[in-house]
């Protein structure tokens, strides 16, 4: 056993998905099935792993909240105080050992020594200042240097994101790895790449394939700056991708039934929240649905229970049962049928689409986007063609496991996400 720990997870890196690709890439290493959360989401999986705790307990339901005190659902943002609960570092690093986080959700103010997050400056005129958050401050500029290329945003999501920023991220990761002066104890890196073309194309689609072997690569760099540096490796996904074909737009079914209202400026409906008797925040395969009075529940649900795809609408029970239950939640969190997804929608005419309707917006829209991985016309803008989605994810269950590999062997196989980290927990415990 080595004395230091690498975590690497992949987006997207589902168990059958890996299977049916036999992709060559040559790692070595044997993939095994592991059940992840519900949702099955980044940041619901991220946040279950770092506490080993069910969203009921740690609070990120999904990869945004609803805050209902402001009326306004924010998406995608980065501070570590919105999960809730003890870290599985917490002991090690108490030792005196250092830990490093790198491009992990909602990792902003974390209790870690070493930290990457995008954290891009939005200019007052328009446009942005490309940068990455780190911690110590001049870590960012060394890597840099170090690489001879800078982090590109724009390959990180949106139209252009491909496994370049991937690539950056595990040739950083390997760099510290390499550091004999800043080499962390414990690093936990992701590697988002392979996400994209399968929900652009789909899991079956050529394209997957290449995605996975590039994601191989990625991977090959950081084992062997592991193995350069005496680091165990664990590998795991947050989720697996499945096919889709239809998406939803319970939004719109709640404006046509006068529970979800919106405001006109300059021709363009806004949502107004503060009126709205209903809103869904969608995010991939589920949306949480919040509902303003409890006695508009029965008439939210009879609605939404009659769109065409829909599969479940969880009340607070049945969330508990899912081990979802949190104030967090929305009264209601619908499941799509396996095929179909939750797009945010509520209008009709793209005249009527919000300005950011056109634009990578992450943080405006109020629910996941995956057209923005398109270009659209006029040229620049994003897509709203939600036709062109073929793969999505959120729910769990046979078929829908994530996949796990690792250098070092475990008391008994974890079934799990949260197992895994429970016995990451009790392995680092083990290290000197």
């Amino acid at each position: 056993m080595n004395k230091r720990l690498v975590i690497i997870q992949a987006a997207g890196l589902g168990y059958d998905f890996v299977r049916k690709t036999n992709a060559s890439g040559g790692l070595g290493l044997d993939f095994h099935p592991l059940e992840s959360v519900f949702p099955a989401v980044t940041c619901t999986a991220q946040a279950s792993f770092r506490t080993a705790m069910p969203p009921a307990s740690h609070g990120m339901v999904a990869n945004g909240l609803f805050h209902r005190d402001l009326r306004k659902p924010l998406l995608w943002e980065q501070s570590s105080s919105l999960i809730t609960g003890p870290r599985i570092w917490e002991a090690f690093r108490a030792r005196g050992k250092k830990v490093a986080l790198l491009f992990w959700q909602q990792s902003l103010g974390e209790t870690v020594d070493i930290l990457l997050s995008p954290a891009p400056v939005h200019k007052h005129g328009g446009g942005m200042v490309q940068s990455v958050y780190s911690q110590p401050a001049g870590l960012y500029e060394s890597l840099c240097k170090k690489l001879g290329a800078r982090f590109q945003l724009h390959r990180y999501w949106g139209p252009l994101a491909s496994a370049t920023s991937s690539h950056w991220i595990a040739k950083a990761t390997a760099a510290l790895l390499d550091d004999p002066a800043a080499a962390p104890d414990l690093c936990l890196t992701y590697l988002p790449a392979l996400d994209y073309d399968l929900q652009r194309h789909g899991p079956d689609h050529p394209s997957a394939k290449r995605a996975l072997e590039a994601l191989f690569r990625q991977i090959t760099l950081i084992r062997e700056a592991a193995e350069r540096n005496g680091y165990d490796v664990i590998l795991f996904g947050d989720y697996a991708i499945a096919p889709v074909s239809q998406a939803l737009f319970p939004n719109r079914a709640l404006h046509d039934a006068g529970l979800f209202r919106t405001r006109s400026v300059a021709g363009k409906l806004y949502p107004d929240f503060h009126t709205s008797a209903a809103f869904a925040m969608v995010d991939h395969e589920i949306a949480h649905v919040y509902v303003k009075q409890k006695s508009s529940i029965p008439a939210v649900r009879a609605t939404l229970a009659a769109l065409p795809g829909v599969s479940a609408l969880l009340n607070s029970d049945e969330q508990q049962a899912a081990g979802l239950a949190h104030p967090n939640c929305g009264d209601l969190v619908l499941m799509s049928e396996p095929g179909a997804w939750f797009a945010y929608p509520w209008w009709t005419s793209k005249r009527e689409a919000p300005d950011y309707a056109s634009h990578v917006d992450i943080h405006n829209k109020p629910g996941y986007d995956p057209c923005e991985l398109f270009f659209g016309w006029p040229p620049i803008s994003v897509s709203q063609d939600t036709s062109r989605i073929k793969g999505s994810h959120g729910r769990t269950g046979s078929g829908r496991e994530a996949a796990w590999a690792a250098t070092i062997p475990f008391p008994a196989p974890p079934k799990s996400l949260l197992d895994l980290a429970q016995y990451v927990r009790q392995h680092l415990a083990t290290i000197p």
